[in-house]
């Protein structure tokens, strides 16, 4: 089959969803299937070591999030008679912005099937990165917004049940297919949490948590700093190893500084996935995840397949993958109960030890080779005619 993948985010920015989209054609490559990811030109992006044939748009920044790009309007009709030429089998929309745009006009043109993946939880980013709206004008917006995206195609994916429920009370009648991204376990195999923690002047024998995440309001970074305030309480050599970045670094640093975290807590950044990321990982005596906005929780499946022992909160995404996972305490989002339950991995090197090895069969059970072939049942579906 030739699929056409487009999104208003891809690789060099780093998330969930360019994740997700790697993924995604990684998979169908090694089935055979030819792929093409449309996304918006950032400069430098490094499609000389592309997996895939790129087209990238011409791009602008967004005043509320710089590190984002949103594909330009005067782009999206040359580029639908550009990709018209070829014989797509399916449309697969990722985002639900310009590349939405995009993907429904060719589809139109074309007389193809769209499938879109619903990937974030708009409803929770809206109150982030719309301040001045009042909340309940934020809620109604963003469900008007999913409403008429999701109207706009022929399928969704969405990655989980309870994002499903979600859509339901929404209105939306769009025919859904459940099925997460998943991982390549195999990628996260390895890494050396030692080197890692010499590397950034961390002591073999001290307490480490860390979390992997874009570093933004939405993520509850906060909390889990707030968490780390109160263990430090009873391992004062404690150190949070943060990796990841985005538009909420510095006040977060700030935060750490003023509730007297500065000496514990390490900013590593964007990592290399192949290498520094699987060490930083490893570094962690355990994982530490809080965001309610997940709608896959990708991150954890990544710790569980390097056996890191996981405390979670449990919500959205994140409950679907921690719903039968032996590898990980589930938390509310309570600062004292979510730091008990760290306390007690960390005290005990053989409950950790436990968690650690549940980790990658845990992970196994979310393999994209075996989610995949739901993906190519569904596109050889849209393809024929049928939804």
């Amino acid at each position: 089959m030739n699929i056409l993948m487009v999104s208003d985010v891809y690789f060099p920015r780093v998330n969930g969803v360019s994740s997700s989209i790697r993924t995604f054609g990684c998979e169908l490559k090694r089935l055979g299937h030819a792929v093409t990811i449309v996304a918006p030109d950032y400069g430098d992006n490094g499609d000389e070591h592309a997996e895939f044939d790129m087209v990238r748009l011409p791009s602008r920044t967004i005043f509320f999030d710089p590190e984002d790009r949103l594909i330009r309007a005067s782009a999206i009709n040359g580029a639908v008679e550009r990709l018209s030429t070829r014989d797509w089998d399916v449309v697969h929309i990722h985002t639900p912005f310009r590349a939405h745009q995009l993907g429904v006009k060719l589809a139109c043109r074309l007389g193809k099937r769209t499938v879109e993946s619903y990937h974030t939880f708009f409803e929770e980013y809206a109150g982030h990165y719309l301040p001045w709206l009042p909340k309940r004008l934020s809620r109604f917006a963003a469900r008007y917004f999913s409403r008429s995206v999701c109207h706009g195609v022929d399928h969704l994916i969405v990655p989980s049940d309870e994002m499903t429920h979600v859509l339901q009370r929404y209105g939306i009648t769009t025919p859904s297919s459940v099925i997460p991204t998943g991982i390549h376990p195999e990628e996260f195999r390895g890494g050396d949490g030692l080197r890692f923690r010499r590397a950034h002047g961390i002591g073999d024998d001290q307490p480490t948590i860390v979390t992997v995440s874009r570093l933004s309001a939405e993520k509850n970074i906060g909390f889990l700093l707030d968490v780390a305030r109160v263990l430090i309480e009873k391992f004062s050599r404690l150190v949070f190893i943060l990796a990841g970045e985005g538009p909420d670094a510095e006040r977060l640093k700030r935060h750490a500084e003023r509730i007297g975290l500065k000496e514990h807590v390490v900013f590593v950044g964007n990592l290399d996935r192949r290498t520094q990321l699987l060490d930083c990982y490893k570094a962690g005596d355990v994982f530490v995840f809080a965001s309610p906005t997940e709608t896959q929780g990708l991150v954890l499946l990544e710790a569980m397949s390097l056996g890191v022992p996981i405390v979670s909160t449990a919500v959205m995404g994140t409950a679907t993958v921690l719903r039968d996972a032996r590898s990980a305490r589930v938390s509310a989002e309570n600062v004292g109960e979510f730091a008990a339950n760290v306390a007690v991995l960390l005290r005990s090197g053989a409950e950790r030890k436990r968690l650690s090895e549940a980790g990658p069969r845990d992970a196994e059970t979310w393999s994209a080779p075996v989610l995949m072939e739901k993906v190519v049942a569904l596109y050889r579906r849209l393809s024929a005619g049928t939804s």
